[in-house]
């Protein structure tokens, strides 16, 4: 029997009478892609069951609300829709057929329902109620009456014998983040006079208690009820652990699983903890599921930043939770539990915290993983293509997009040749392995750099890709990868010696003065501006529009804004550069001179694609397909999945 080298890990759990295999849970993630009755299509099977099929313990089905008329945000999939039942039995056949338990997650918005998805030109609509009267974004909120009460109390009764009859094995209370049982939770929302608020704990969690209750007396005591709860809101004006304690100790006879997570969506400058971001360190909430467990005998659940193995196993072997949760690592590398469980934790895909999933399924509806290709085509994914006829692939360019095409096309049995113009795999984002925030982004680098070498491509560093080396090379496909270079604006001064580029700065940041002045507020030069701050120098940004450019990156925009609030970046936005000086950068504002200071310019305005390279090799070969910036510059996600389409395409024919 070979040795388990994470024994409590992987050990079992029972939660009222239900067996779990293992201790690692896929975390509540919802499916945005509903038509307007709030069905969802039959890719939301393949995604959930792949999560299933990674080894997870349990899956949960997100933001399904227990109330379309009044309780219901956004895309929130409805549990009061009969129409829906098929679909959901559906899903949570897929998961138990791989032998997962499945798990509903119960949300109700209060105050906050009726409100647009953040979509553009998806206005906020309707009526909402809350604890109290309120007043959010100029909509009136209006008091839950008891009886308004008493009946949400049988909706989420009535949800959960849904799910129960639909095939779920377990339901999880949004009890978290401003949701409605969390806002009644709330000291500082929840100021009524009655039995159901004010400063006594008890009154304040007695609507989750009721709920868990009524769930128990309609679904039995053989279906496990978990509730989401925030440890703390971890800002100025929020409650605190102590509360979450309280709470805590309140609901625990209620329920067989407390999941311990932290902050409050409404709150901008804990968003990036709620949702750890690349300013977070790992596991940075676990600390307050561990106190929360030292209170109660409820076993109790942690999330956050979780996708270490050895980190997951420390925190079930020394008590601090009993499970370990994970959204964005699942959806990067869905095998994680596998992987882990096989002794190949090195093979795991670590996701990098850019939030890269969360903004598109905002902005389109669907998860797409800034390295994981496949994540958000699960369905497309689920079967083998036809094997490839075997050709001989010339692929240009080692960065990102260049590693993914080689690594994809050697494991569909293509012979590769991988050349790269530098001494180092990883393209220009080599420039940034100095930025602390930017190590994830350097791991995957490594990882891919790895496989490469593992593999038997046969890797040429130091060696440009010109048309006569790519016509000697006789291959039938060329994949060219060249990437982009950093665009020099043509401004008065630029090319002085106290000038120099984006990727030169983070290469050789010590070559930057104490004052620094960055051209550009794009995200490149953004996080530029955040690592030198933390350096201890005074950085100032000026662009020439009146906002950051995110690239898509909505959600990632939020964590940097609170970063460049916390270290204090100038921001100088419709601002034009004029000329630059040995001091800083002569600028106008709506025609006025201003001068902003820095003895260090660093110009980060975009990146020009080396289309000309690229062009010179579209008739070296039979097969030609550019990818990468080397077309549009975009994004990690954008040249991971265009890579791997790509080589996944080549031997069609």
């Amino acid at each position: 029997m070979s040795e388990m080298k994470y024994p409590h890990l992987f050990q079992p759990i029972t939660l009222a009478g239900t067996y779990f295999k293992n201790r690692i849970f896929a975390s509540p993630t919802g499916y945005m892609d509903s038509n307007r009755f709030g069905e969802v299509p039959t890719e939301a099977i393949a995604y959930y069951e792949r999560k299933a099929k990674g080894g997870a313990a349990s899956v949960c089905v997100g933001d399904l609300t227990v109330d379309s008329k009044l309780g219901r945000i956004a895309k929130d999939v409805p549990l009061d829709n009969p129409y829906s039942f098929v679909m959901f039995n559906r899903i949570t056949n897929a998961v138990r057929m791989q032998g997962a338990n499945v798990s509903a997650e119960l949300c109700h918005a209060g105050m906050y329902a009726a409100r647009s998805s953040g979509i553009k030109g998806e206005a906020s609509r309707g009526l909402a109620y809350g604890p109290v009267e309120d007043v959010i974004d100029g909509r009136i909120i209006l008091p839950m009456t008891e009886e308004m009460i008493w009946d949400v109390v049988g909706k989420f009764a009535a949800a959960a014998d849904y799910a129960k009859r639909a095939g779920f094995t377990m339901v999880t209370l949004h009890g978290a983040h401003g949701w409605l049982l969390s806002q009644f939770m709330s000291p500082l929302v929840n100021t009524r006079t009655d039995k159901w608020g004010g400063p006594d704990i008890e009154n304040r969690s007695r609507l989750a208690v009721e709920i868990c209750k009524a769930i128990r007396k309609t679904c039995g005591p053989k279906f496990p009820i978990e509730i989401r709860i925030s440890g703390s809101e971890v800002y100025d004006g929020g409650y605190g652990i102590e509360e979450g304690i309280a709470f805590a100790k309140q609901i625990e006879d209620y329920c067989d699983l407390i999941h311990v997570s932290a902050g409050n969506h409404e709150v901008e400058e804990v968003f990036g903890v709620t949702h750890p971001n690349v300013f977070q360190p790992d596991g940075v909430n676990v600390k307050y599921a561990a106190e929360i467990k030292k209170h109660i005998k409820t076993p109790v659940a942690t999330v956050g930043a979780l996708d270490d193995p050895e980190l997951m196993e420390e925190i079930i072997a020394s008590g601090k939770a009993d499970v370990v949760e994970m959204a964005r690592g699942l959806i990067c590398d869905p095998d994680v539990p596998l992987k882990a469980r096989a002794g190949k934790e090195q093979e795991i895909r670590k996701c990098m915290r850019c939030l890269s999933c969360f903004s598109s399924i905002m902005s389109v509806g669907q998860f797409y993983c800034a390295i994981n290709p496949q994540a958000g085509r699960e369905l497309e994914a689920r079967y083998e293509i036809a094997p490839a006829v075997k050709k001989k692939v010339l692929v240009a360019g080692g960065g990102i997009a260049g590693m993914e095409a080689a690594l994809t096309c050697r494991k569909r049995g293509h012979e590769v040749i991988l050349c790269e113009k530098s001494g180092r795999l990883g393209g220009a984002l080599r420039c940034e392995e100095k930025v602390p925030f930017k190590e994830k982004l350097s791991e995957y680098l490594d990882a891919q750099e790895k496989a490469v070498k593992n593999s038997d491509i046969e890797l040429h560093l130091n060696t440009e890709v010109t048309a006569e080396y790519a016509r000697s090379v006789q291959a039938d496909v060329i994949i060219a990868a060249l990437g982009a270079r950093p665009v020099k604006p043509p401004i008065p001064g630029i090319d002085g010696g106290n000038v120099m580029s984006a990727e030169e700065a983070y290469v050789e940041p010590e070559k930057t003065e104490d004052t620094v002045v960055i051209l550009g507020a794009g995200l490149v030069g953004v996080e530029l501006g955040i690592f030198l701050a933390g350096m201890g120098k005074k950085v100032s940004i000026v662009e020439m529009s009146d906002h950051i450019n995110d690239g898509g990156q909505t959600h990632h925009l939020r964590g940097v804004k609170v970063e460049i609030r916390k270290r204090g970046v100038q921001m100088h936005f419709s601002t034009k550069a004029e000329e630059i000086t040995a001091e800083g950068i002569q600028c106008s504002v709506d025609g006025k001179e201003t001068f902003v200071e820095g003895k260090t310019v660093i110009y980060a305005v975009g990146q020009k694609p080396l289309r000309e390279e690229t062009t010179a090799l579209a008739y070296c070969a039979p097969e030609f397909y550019p990818i990468g910036d080397c077309i549009v510059p975009k994004t990690i996600m954008n040249a991971t999945s265009q890579a791997y389409y790509t080589a996944r395409n080549v031997g069609r024919i």
